[in-house]
């Protein structure tokens, strides 16, 4: 893949990921915390260059709609590093990977800041933070199966 194509798909699914956060807010920052645009994730399995434009996205989502500040921003990026990071140097394990990832890492790590900011315990968080993260799981692990079966995988490795 040249640079160019990578910069570009790079821009494009930041803009997506914000696009969706932005449509899914009422219910992205609530009590589950629902936020599909973590299914987007999912597209570091193919596409591993994205490990850091996903992570930039979340910084920027948290940003832009998510008002608890500096931590909340920084903790996104970290948590976006971890969960794509994950998702590509686990590959052997299979697909389930990225719902196990995309589930665990943000439901289980996000508590870590929000706790101290919210003032609420952490097992409080991140039972209802896990099961939110895990409807966003199955949908970047069906995201992914379905352009494997739409031929993806032989696009990716022809050009490698």
């Amino acid at each position: 893949m040249s640079k160019s194509y990578k910069l570009a798909l790079s821009g494009l699914v930041i803009a997506a990921y914000i696009v969706v956060m932005w449509f899914t807010q009422n219910f992205a920052f609530g009590q589950y915390q629902i936020r599909i645009a973590t299914a987007l994730y999912a597209l570091s399995a193919p596409f591993p260059f994205l490990l850091l434009p996903l992570a930039v996205a979340n910084l920027l989502s948290n940003a832009l709609l998510g008002g608890l500040g500096l931590l909340d921003m920084a903790g996104g990026f970290v948590v976006g590093l971890f969960t794509c990071g994950g998702i590509v140097y686990t590959k052997k394990l299979g697909l389930w990977r990225v719902a196990l990832f995309i589930t665990l890492v943000p439901g289980l790590g996000v508590p870590l800041w929000l706790s101290p900011l919210l003032h609420l315990p952490y097992l409080l968080l991140a039972g209802p933070l896990v099961v939110g993260q895990a409807v966003c799981g199955l949908a970047g692990w069906a995201l992914v199966v379905g352009l494997r079966r739409w031929g993806l995988d032989t696009l990716m490795k022809e050009r490698r």
